[in-house]
């Protein structure tokens, strides 16, 4: 599966707890990544300060479903049992 251009769940819904550029802090779950657009497309993808857990990340059915709203609510659920 590839991700679906314009989804942006797995650049809300999750905490990050390393670094992101433009949050040192990483971020809390269900806060958009400083770095998604208004159009949900990542602007650091490919850069080399992209964290590892974001260029890490694989999109498959069971986490991302087949709609970006099934994204958003199978990875906030995930987020939710792994806390």
């Amino acid at each position: 599966m590839k991700c679906r251009l314009g989804c942006g769940a797995c650049c809300i819904a999750p905490s990050i707890s390393s670094a992101i550029p433009g949050m040192p802090n990483g971020k809390p779950a269900g806060m958009r990544c400083i770095n998604l657009s208004d159009d949900n497309l990542c602007l650091i993808f490919g850069a080399a300060d992209r964290p590892d857990v974001c260029s890490d990340f694989d999109a498959t059915i069971d986490v991302c479903g087949k709609t970006n709203q099934q994204a958003l609510i199978l990875i906030t659920e995930l987020e939710q049992l792994t806390n």
